[in-house]
């Protein structure tokens, strides 16, 4: 079985913000084939960590490569070589989508034939035709995010750096950008950086957590589930007056419950992930509700997902 080239490798890089600290010591590989899912909490260093593999930062220590060669040594490499959507990408949005895109062509040196079929190609995988004669600042966000897409993978580069690809994106857009970047990755290496688990298990092969700077996970997304701690995990919303009441009766059990809240966009409700090895646990808790008369909105019980596992890392 061939292994796949090294397509980026970032070696020992620190960054700081004047006296603001912001990556310590960073270090991973990406191979052609891979998808590599960077996430982490607002300010964990993502997309300075980006901005740094894209050659647009240099990092105050450390070493990034683009195949084989330092990103900010062979400028000509990295613009061959490598695509970058930025988050907030900017565009001249009052050309058309296709002088823009034409533009972008002939700034990597295509023209005639070539820049045609480079231009049809990258409309193709990212579904522009229907507003390729609209001027980009009369179309929706989600149009927008395509048009960027299309222009950081029109030379074909070996790498994608992508910040929130589908940021501002219907359903139905974001299951087709997702297909693309699944058959880009056939021979590319592709680093998403997400706030978006369901992206994560949708479409990476490898997943890294950043938390304060520093990398704390760096696997697959199936194994990152194996390693989470085993037992039970108990979701429970309920209106957020209880809660004082609920936690205490909570520490009178005999065995060790960890308790995180979830998101609600209801107000007047608390949503609570309760982990535990005690089998017995969904039954004690549901007694408590019962006895307190505090009638859950939703009570359920299995597995842990990403979402707590990636909660419990980052708290």
């Amino acid at each position: 079985m061939s292994v796949m080239p090294v397509a980026v490798s970032v070696q020992g890089v620190s960054h700081a913000f004047g006296n603001r600290r912001v990556l310590s010591d960073v270090s991973f590989d990406v191979n052609i084939g891979d998808v590599l899912g960077f996430l982490g909490p607002n300010g964990a260093g993502k997309s300075t960590t980006m901005r740094i593999v894209a050659g647009f930062l240099r990092p105050y220590r450390g070493r990034v490569s683009l195949m084989g060669q330092d990103v900010m040594t062979s400028p000509a490499l990295w613009r061959r070589k490598l695509g970058y959507l930025p988050e907030g990408a900017p565009m001249y949005e009052e050309m058309t989508v296709y002088n823009f895109l034409g533009f972008i062509a002939g700034c990597h040196g295509f023209s005639g034939a070539q820049r045609r079929a480079r231009l049809q190609h990258a409309s193709d995988l990212t579904h522009l035709s229907a507003v390729w004669d609209m001027r980009i600042e009369e179309l929706s966000k989600g149009f927008k995010r395509r048009v960027a897409l299309a222009a950081a993978l029109l030379h074909d580069p070996h790498v994608l750096v992508l910040d929130e690809p589908t940021d501002g994106l219907d359903p139905n857009q974001k299951h087709d950008l997702r297909s693309v970047i699944r058959d880009l990755s056939k021979n590319k290496a592709i680093i998403i950086s997400t706030h978006i688990l369901e992206e994560v298990d949708a479409i990476c092969s490898r997943l890294i957590i950043l938390n304060q700077g520093r990398i704390v996970v760096d696997t697959t997304p199936e194994a990152l589930r194996q390693q989470s701690v085993p037992g039970s995990l108990i979701h429970v919303t309920l209106a957020s007056k209880y809660r004082g009441r609920f936690e205490e009766n909570l520490k009178k059990l005999s065995y060790t419950l960890e308790v995180s809240q979830k998101p609600t966009h209801q107000e007047g409700l608390l949503s609570l992930s309760l982990q535990t090895q005690n089998p017995d646990a969904a039954k004690d808790i549901r007694e408590i509700l019962e006895r307190e008369r505090m009638f859950p909105q939703h009570f359920s019980e299995g597995d842990a997902d990403l979402q707590d596992i990636f909660r419990r890392l980052t708290a």
